[in-house]
């Protein structure tokens, strides 16, 4: 008896459609033979989807089974295909009806007991079925929530095989998860433990920040140690607007390929935040390994990447992020495979002026001999300095600053300003497929930041004093959009421009 049902496989964040088969009923010793390019992880699932079968209370095949996964010129991974295999075990075997399955997609892991346990890439599943008109998924529980925001498709959690059986006898009520139940906390509250407020000194800082987080431009801290720069980007998330549903959808389905569910996390409806430490891989920052995966930068899709320590990263790793922060997405060719990985994200980075830190402070002398301070800089390359709209100074802060008792502006104060201005964005840019100032194409920049004959006039002469990139044109350009909303203003005026370029001054200076 031939029993048939799909599931699904990763390929980095996408799911793949696969088909699952077992005939039933052959000559020869009883045992089950498993096909089709599967991995160690999935020849394994034959000796915990017997001891479930056993478990559960179902016999186990009395002949030899035949077991494929196709198409057979796919390499299949991880353990989502037990609960399938089970389920097609049984139907070869007379235990559940044979075409009761083929109008779903089923994945699942199998405790021996019995029992589902969640797997990756839920939500891609999910998307998959949809895509190709299934009534529903069935999924273990905490997939099944993530996969359940997605709407449009019917989708059901499995706590058990028993469940799963019961589901196709019609034993089990068919009632597909209520999206609404699991949706996630829509409130900023959870960033009361760090404010804005708490921030002394660093007006030039905080503004550049300001603007940067409006526009989703990538920026750079530069300044001696213990002048903020750190305490400054730990509350960047405290004024990040709200992601989208589609955005976050986005960002659930990374963050379930790579098996870190943002359902862990309390629940929060918010932008992801990485801050990898400065000895990471060039495969961690990017991605990749024997099976391609998503790295940091795709993890902080739609969201901030926090880079401490610049010039400490190795050159390598950081090299590689020169692709991604033009184009947004990252490709990865390896042996098992090419995938395409989305990694738009807002780059933030901190460092030193020099080896000591204290180039240029005037409380501070400097160590530093002019090759040192030389290598150092020089583990920023131009192209990727290039690649940073905003570059700001944050000087040591002085002993008045830090005594002043008065509060500064809370993040509820700067994030509602920003929260207007991506509206702004948001209707600018509705037919377009970017969401803001920072992801404008050329053409929109001709068309959105247009400036008059005095400003033509003093970009020009920054261009040539600065010896500026036409990346950097665009980026000024760009910057001067988003200042001007934060401004309410339909036209980039003289200051808006000005403000701008002072965001370039960093540019050279850091290559000696």
């Amino acid at each position: 008896m031939l029993a048939i049902t799909d599931s699904a496989t990763l390929q980095g964040v996408v799911a793949v459609p696969v088909t699952v088969e077992a005939n039933g009923g052959e000559k020869g010793e009883p045992r089950c033979v498993l096909v089709g390019l599967p991995d160690t992880a999935v020849k394994e699932s034959l000796d915990r989807i017997l001891s479930s079968l056993a478990n559960s209370g179902y016999s186990r095949p009395r002949t030899r089974v035949t077991i494929n996964l196709a198409p057979g010129d796919l390499r299949k991974e991880g353990v989502a295909f037990d609960l399938p295999i089970a389920l097609c075990l049984l139907a070869s075997t007379g235990q559940l009806p044979e075409n009761s399955l083929q109008d779903f997609l089923i994945a699942g892991e199998l405790a021996l007991s019995g029992e589902t346990r969640s797997i990756k890439g839920g939500l891609s599943m999910a998307m998959l079925a949809q895509k190709h008109g299934k009534k529903g998924v069935l999924l273990p529980a905490t997939s099944a929530e993530e996969a359940s925001l997605l709407g449009g498709i019917d989708v059901f959690s499995i706590g058990s095989l028993g469940e799963a059986v019961a589901f196709f006898k019609g034993e089990h009520p068919r009632i597909p998860l209520d999206s609404k139940k699991y949706q996630f906390a829509d409130s900023p509250d959870h960033y009361e433990e760090v404010d804005f407020s708490e921030v002394k000194g660093q007006a030039n800082v905080r503004r550049a920040v300001e603007v940067a987080v409006a526009g989703g431009h990538n920026l750079l801290m530069l300044g001696p140690p213990g002048s903020g720069k750190s305490m400054i980007a730990k509350r960047i998330p405290s004024i990040l607007p709200k992601p989208s549903m589609e955005e976050f959808l986005d960002i659930l389905n990374i963050h379930s390929a790579a098996g870190n569910s943002v359902l862990n996390e309390k629940k929060f409806f918010r932008r992801p935040v990485r801050s990898p430490h400065h000895t990471i891989s060039d495969v961690g920052l990017l991605g990749g390994g024997t099976i391609p995966g998503p790295g940091e930068i795709s993890l902080a899709h739609n969201g901030v990447l926090f880079l401490d320590e610049l010039p400490e990263f190795k050159r390598s790793a950081l090299e590689v992020m020169r692709q991604p922060l033009e184009d947004g997405e990252v490709t990865i060719s390896r042996s098992a495979g090419k995938i395409t990985l989305p990694s738009r994200f807002m780059l933030v980075a901190a460092m030193n002026p020099c080896p000591c830190g204290y180039l240029g402070d005037i409380t501070n002398d400097c160590r530093c001999s002019m090759p040192q301070i030389q290598r150092y800089r020089s583990r920023v390359s131009g192209p990727l300095l290039d690649r940073i709209d905003i570059h700001v100074e944050a000087p040591a802060v002085r002993v008045d600053d830090l005594q002043d008792e008065r509060v500064g502006e809370s993040s509820a104060d700067i994030r509602n300003r920003i929260n207007y201005c991506r509206k702004i964005q948001a209707i600018r840019y509705e037919k377009h497929q970017v969401s803001s100032n920072a992801n404008m194409t050329n053409k929109m920049l001709s068309k959105y930041c247009q400036i008059g004959k005095k400003e033509a006039s003093i970009l020009k002469r920054a261009m040539n004093e600065l010896s500026l990139s036409a990346r950097a044109y665009d980026k000024i350009l760009k910057v001067s959009r988003t200042i001007a909303d934060l401004d309410k203003s339909e036209n980039i005026e003289m200051n808006h421009l000005l403000e701008a370029i002072q965001y370039r001054s960093l540019d050279r200076s850091l290559i000696l």
